[in-house]
């Protein structure tokens, strides 16, 4: 790509990244669940819910999170690792597209276990192994899913690139957790992944865009077509490039309302 046109993107992009990333985002996005809580805790597992629900239209995203959130009596971190059997009751019968009380109730197995049993303050250590992103997230798969009980059925709400997936959400939830700027969107909370090495969420709105701006070309979304466009985005900001979610996104919504 030529200098002039990658400085033609990044003008367009930088303009749009500045309208989006505003408070004002917030409100109807997913990411305004996690926006409700202060403790660390609660805002990093209110944020993987709504991560990893994030199917469909956002204001059903809101609602169905917001009722599992209820579920947990608006407190997730303490109805986690100090439940009952019998608080579990109060999960059966959630659904939100694919995603039921049986994948649930292993969500919060499994994240009970991690924080009480492995003694972990924060699911930041969950996603540090392993010296490359693809394969932090492998890592991440694999651990979610390394306890006896982890339900076949469940693998598939949470995406891993040895499947050759783009793994849209989960790094949606990364660059909430990782990426630190002064607007108030994405929280910075976590410091020892490098927004340098977030790799962008592909969306139907940033695919069309970036297709559209030339950062992008592979014909499938996959995890290679995720690495592409997030290089090439490295190529406007080098140690934010995930940053360029906002403008894709932002110009997405643009063209569809035309």
């Amino acid at each position: 790509m030529q200098t002039a046109q990658l400085q033609n993107i990044r003008a367009v992009l930088e303009e749009r990244y500045v309208r989006y990333n505003q408070p004002a985002f917030i409100e109807h996005d997913p990411i305004s669940i996690p926006h409700r809580f202060s403790q660390r805790a609660d805002v990093e597992i209110s944020a993987l819910f709504a991560a990893l629900l994030a199917w469909g239209r956002r204001p059903t995203i809101i609602s169905k999170v917001t009722e599992l959130l209820r579920r947990m009596d608006d407190a997730p971190h303490q109805f986690i690792t100090q439940h009952q059997d019998e608080d579990l009751k109060k999960l059966l019968g959630f659904c939100h597209r694919t995603f039921c009380d049986t994948d649930l109730l292993y969500f919060v197995h499994w994240l009970r276990w991690f924080y009480r049993e492995q003694g972990h303050a924060t699911l930041e250590d969950a996603f540090l192994h392993g010296p490359t992103q693809r394969e932090r997230l492998e890592n991440f798969h694999n651990l979610f899913f390394s306890l006896a009980d982890a339900p076949q059925r469940t693998r598939k709400h949470v995406a891993t690139p040895a499947r050759g997936s783009a793994c849209k959400r989960v790094n949606m939830y990364l660059r909430w957790m990782v990426r630190q700027d002064s607007h108030g969107v994405d929280f910075g909370l976590w410091t020892r992944l490098p927004m340098a090495e977030l790799v962008c969420p592909i969306d139907v709105h940033v695919e069309r865009q970036a297709r559209q701006l030339g950062l992008l070309t592979r014909p499938v979304v996959d995890w290679r077509a995720a690495e592409e466009l997030t290089a090439n985005l490295r190529l406007l900001d080098p140690n934010d490039p995930v940053k360029y979610d906002f403008a894709l996104f932002g110009l997405g919504v643009e063209e569809k309302k035309l």
